[in-house]
């Protein structure tokens, strides 16, 4: 199992990774109608989601690899008046106990890791979710550009490592199919399947597919 690596923070000055996703919106309304209370942001960043979950009234903790991110999520907390849980941690050995979590998101996050991580981190976060608990996550599409044409070096069958400048810098990335999910999420009822193309963003063409998946726990 290759070793976690944080994203390089200094790096990545866009703005985008300051707001709330757009499918976030959905998700918070969801778990609200659900009366779901206490949220993971798995792998938090800068705090966008945790920060906005919070506001939501949901009870959230917060994680991520990044001293730097963390303590700016401390400081984005603490200026918007907001408790939120917050600690530096690895994804593929959770600081929680089982069966704390009411729902977690992932977002662009469990992808960091290669087929033996995966397994590992997918195995935590059933640890650490409660049974019937959701889960709303993103992983990497083997049909994205970074896996079918960057000539990335290879880890494994399913893994690159992205070697170009800026934030991800020597990190992972795992890739998959729809079969691929449905086969690590075995233990899961899928809810939802999404594959989506972001073909063009920051003034240029893009082939940037993801697949983001809604699931239930059914059994530990």
């Amino acid at each position: 199992m290759t070793l976690s690596k944080a994203w390089d923070w200094n790096k990545e000055k866009r703005s985008i990774w300051l707001e709330p996703s757009e499918d976030s919106y959905y998700i918070v309304h969801k778990w609200k109608a659900k009366n779901f209370k206490r949220v993971l942001d798995f792998g938090c960043g800068l705090g966008r989601h945790a920060i906005f979950f919070a506001k939501q009234g949901f009870d959230v903790s917060a994680f991520d690899l990044s001293d730097s991110a963390i303590e700016h999520l401390r400081a984005w907390a603490e200026r918007e008046n907001l408790t939120i849980d917050i600690v530096t941690a690895d994804m593929h050995n959770l600081p929680y106990a089982d069966n704390s979590f009411d729902a977690i998101f992932a977002y662009h996050v469990i992808s960091h890791t290669d087929s033996v991580g995966i397994e590992k981190i997918i195995s935590e976060i059933s640890r650490v979710l409660k049974v019937g608990g959701e889960i709303y996550l993103s992983l990497c599409s083997k049909e994205t550009w970074s896996f079918t044409e960057a000539g990335f070096p290879k880890l494994d069958e399913n893994t690159v490592v992205k070697i170009e400048d800026g934030p991800e810098n020597g990190i992972p990335h795992f890739y998959v199919t729809r079969e691929d999910i449905l086969d690590l999420f075995a233990n899961y009822n899928i809810e939802r399947i999404r594959h989506v193309d972001d073909c063009y963003y920051s003034g240029a063409k893009q082939s940037s597919k993801h697949y983001y998946i809604a699931a239930s726990l059914l059994a530990k």
